[in-house]
């Protein structure tokens, strides 16, 4: 039987290994890093996401270790905006530490087999540039992967990627994220949070056991100076940010801060043969709707979908993931390229605010966008079956959501 390597066990690669090994593959991933880890990440799964995994099978594992997320609060300068997903749906959240390993013993459950402590030096490639494999360094020794196939799900730096040219990090927007866990935070509720700021946003989710995971992301030209302690960073925002400093004053920092960046990565085209790319290493576009794991989690089925046509056909089917993977997330990139144009203006994000004050529904329409609302039906992912990319109808708001303004 011949093997598929899949590079990375996040979600894009655990995903696509599930996917493949429940269709009979062999598959064998490598990750570099030894499970659990950390990793900076919003920490919530989207309505849009569980529907995914509901139709993979694994949702009820995730949510009996997950918080329910009910919906969004939007802040921006003078104003607030609460909404409720539609219809009684919910998301979730996870720490990465925990959804990471859920996902990959998913994965090894179907039958898959998983290295970790290897990283993958480079792809190895024939005489006429195809893919044939990886080049890899674990504490024993290098050796080589040969495969038919190569799923890189190895993250914005992926090295099979910039090997061989297809990803490169964007010159623009150039952003980073600083991230940390924090207790007995005040005003937490069941609701996902993002506050727009005139240098940046930040994230607050609500986690399990009284967690709460604040992200705080920034353009390169307002970053902390280079002998500011990034220790520092996450509280010291926290304290001078007049809509968040009371309810920080009285939580404990329990993590040390993760710093990620730039985020931004552009992805030139999704593989070559032999070679197909997932997850981040496709391409990154700052999730400021909080949907990135759900870019994960279907990229990783799209990759694996197109793997399966490339071994039974023969044929190189990245040119076919390309055109899968804008079809599906071309929608949520525009309005994540939107929404970052307003962040970076000072005027577009005054009247953005002056306009939600007094009319509320672009913000209720943006949080059932980030929520992936239009994917779900009756529990389950609509995409495969109806290619259905809708928003959310004037219907639907009557029926489920409810609307709070401060």
């Amino acid at each position: 039987m011949k093997e598929v390597v899949v590079v990375g066990a996040g979600p894009a690669g655990s995903i696509a290994a599930l996917v493949l090994a429940r269709a009979g593959v062999a598959v064998r991933v490598i990750e570099r890093a030894r499970f659990p880890r950390d990793k900076l990440c919003g920490d919530t799964l989207n309505p849009g996401s569980l529907a995914i995994l509901d139709r993979l099978g694994i949702a009820d594992a995730v949510r009996a270790g997950a918080r329910p997320v009910t919906g969004m609060v939007v802040t921006g300068p003078g104003a607030s905006v609460s909404a409720d997903y539609p219809r009684g749906l919910r998301g979730a959240s996870m720490t990465r530490r925990e959804l990471d390993l859920l996902l990959m013993n998913a994965a090894l459950a179907a039958g898959a087999r998983v290295d970790l402590g290897v990283t993958v030096r480079e792809p190895l490639r024939d005489h006429d540039g195809n893919v044939i494999g990886v080049r890899v360094a674990s504490d024993r020794h290098d050796t080589v992967m040969h495969a038919p196939l190569v799923i890189a799900a190895d993250g914005r730096g992926s090295r099979l990627a910039a090997a061989l040219r297809l990803s490169s990090f964007a010159k623009q927007p150039r952003r980073w994220a600083f991230g940390a866990y924090f207790t007995d935070v005040s005003g937490m509720t069941d609701r996902g949070e993002m506050h727009i700021r005139p240098d940046g946003y930040i994230g607050v989710a609500p986690l399990p056991g009284g967690l709460t995971n604040v992200a705080v992301v920034r353009e390169s030209r307002r970053l902390p100076a280079p002998q500011t302690d990034q220790q520092a960073f996450v509280r010291e925002t926290l304290g001078c940010d007049r809509e968040l400093r009371d309810r920080f004053a009285g939580a404990t920092q329990v993590s040390r801060v993760n710093v990620l960046g730039p985020l931004a990565v552009d992805g030139h085209t999704p593989g070559a043969p032999g070679l197909l790319l997932a997850g981040d290493a496709a391409g990154f576009v700052d999730p400021m709707t909080g949907d990135g794991l759900r870019f994960a989690l279907r990229g990783g089925e799209l990759a694996a979908h197109a793997a399966l046509e490339e071994l039974a056909t023969g044929r190189p089917m990245y040119a076919a993931l390309g055109a899968a993977r804008r079809r599906e997330f071309s929608a949520k990139w525009r309005v994540n390229r939107a929404l970052r144009s307003i962040v970076g203006s000072t005027a577009l994000l005054q009247l953005a605010a002056t306009v939600s004050r007094h009319w509320p529904v672009p913000v209720e329409y943006l949080i059932g966008v980030a929520g992936d609302i239009n994917l779900v039906q009756e529990g389950t992912a609509s995409t495969e079956e109806t290619g259905s990319h809708r928003g959310i109808g004037g219907n639907e708001r009557k029926r489920g959501i409810s609307i709070t303004r401060g």
